[in-house]
């Protein structure tokens, strides 16, 4: 019963944090199921049903219990918050596979290569470099191969 009650209390904070969070900024697709709206309200068509969990979106504007979030497409709609995450993800950029290194260094040896729109979760940034968890595989990416940073933003 703790366990119940502790999952839904992280699930609270992360919808708080979510709903605090001042336009633009950076979140992900919480759910396996979350529709896109042209609205902010149920009462809006649905425009897209994404089935991608921990897809990296922007928010871009904020209305009680909505955001207007922009996918790595470019395309814009409307979501609601409880739908959305704090976690921090990327998506790998068009472009043929990206190289995943051991360390944050071109001459490191490759870990693994990631095809273009492979999703992972990424832990730290700084301005060159990402580490990044793909499944249970983890590395460091140059920032230029992935969408889901601010220009110069770093992430600890």
């Amino acid at each position: 019963m703790r366990r119940l009650i502790g999952a839904a209390l992280l699930c609270l904070a992360t919808v708080a944090s979510a709903q605090d969070k001042k336009p633009p900024y950076w979140a992900s697709i919480a759910s396996g199921e979350a529709m896109m709206r042209s609205g902010p309200g149920r009462n809006y068509p649905g425009t897209w049903l994404y089935k991608r969990r921990d897809l990296p979106i922007r928010v871009v504007q904020t209305y009680p219990n909505w955001r207007k979030i922009e996918d790595p497409d470019g395309q814009k709609g409307w979501m609601l918050v409880t739908l959305l995450s704090d976690r921090r993800t990327a998506i790998i950029r068009p472009g043929g596979t990206r190289d995943v290194h051991i360390k944050p260094d071109t001459r490191s040896p490759v870990r693994y290569r990631a095809e273009a729109g492979v999703v992972g979760r990424i832990e730290q940034c700084d301005a060159a470099w990402c580490h990044i968890q793909v499944g249970n595989r983890n590395g460091f990416i140059a920032r230029a191969d992935i969408w889901g940073l601010d220009p110069g933003e770093r992430v600890e």
